[in-house]
């Protein structure tokens, strides 16, 4: 019984592999010919069948069971050799497919080429509109500069005349400020002049004057001290 239970395992085994490989081959597609799959006849079986047989009624199994047994396994096998089949091919298939696969890409090659021409020619094309676009654009651009640089020069022009004028005038204004100041320290000079003059002959007449009171003076004091001389004297030679 062990070694049916080990025999129903690798029957079991057999027949997921199977479902495996069946389902590996459905879910993988290959764009590819179909080609004719390798005869029926030329598919053998690596294992003798009689002698299976034979083994299994050995070990305990009926002669119907073992027979059952291997009519399963060779199911099995069958099946998976007819997957494993399905994927392969002859080398006269192999060097067809081959030659298919080369044709195939010298015709992508040529599209290819075919396809780089017409990019190149496209982005040959696209470069000179774009390189006469930007020639246009640089045009603008140094029309727009020349354009602006003229303004700038002639604000600048403008705005040195305006400050050259207003410089002249501030000078004008300065040199007549000057010159008016200049008159005025002129006028205050000579009044300064007149005024000391002024003073300087009424301090002369003030001097004349008190020369003249201190003589007066010195004549009436003279004149008193005589006076009380003689009005002594004259007392005196009353008394005597």
């Amino acid at each position: 019984m062990h070694d049916a239970f080990l025999l129903f395992l690798l029957v079991k085994h057999i027949a997921y592999d199977s479902g495996s490989a069946r389902k590996l081959s459905i879910s993988v597609s290959y764009d590819m010919r179909k080609v004719e799959l390798t005869p029926l006849e030329q598919r053998k079986l690596t294992f003798d069948t009689h002698a299976l047989v034979k083994e299994l009624e050995t070990k305990g199994f009926e002669r119907h069971q073992a027979e059952v047994l291997v009519g399963a396994l060779v199911t099995l096998t069958t099946a998976n050799m007819d997957v494993v089949y399905r994927d392969m091919v002859t080398a006269a298939h192999q060097e067809i497919a081959l030659q298919q696969i080369m044709s195939h890409l010298d015709s992508i090659r040529k599209d290819m080429v075919i396809l780089e021409k017409s990019e190149f020619a496209n982005l040959r094309s696209e470069n000179a509109k774009m390189k006469t676009e930007l020639e246009q654009i640089k045009s603008r651009l140094m029309e727009e500069s020349q354009k602006i640089k003229a303004d700038a020069k002639l604000d600048i022009n403008l705005e040195r005349s305006r400050v050259t004028d207003m410089f002249t005038e501030q000078e004008k204004k300065l040199l007549e400020i000057t010159t008016e100041f200049q008159k005025k320290n002129s006028d205050i000079d000579r009044s300064t002049m007149e005024t000391t003059k002024k003073i300087d002959t009424e301090v002369a007449s003030l001097k004349t004057l008190l020369e003249s009171l201190k003589l007066e003076t010195i004549r009436y004091l003279a004149a008193c001290v005589f006076s009380c001389l003689a009005i002594a004297l004259g007392f005196y030679r009353f008394w005597k």
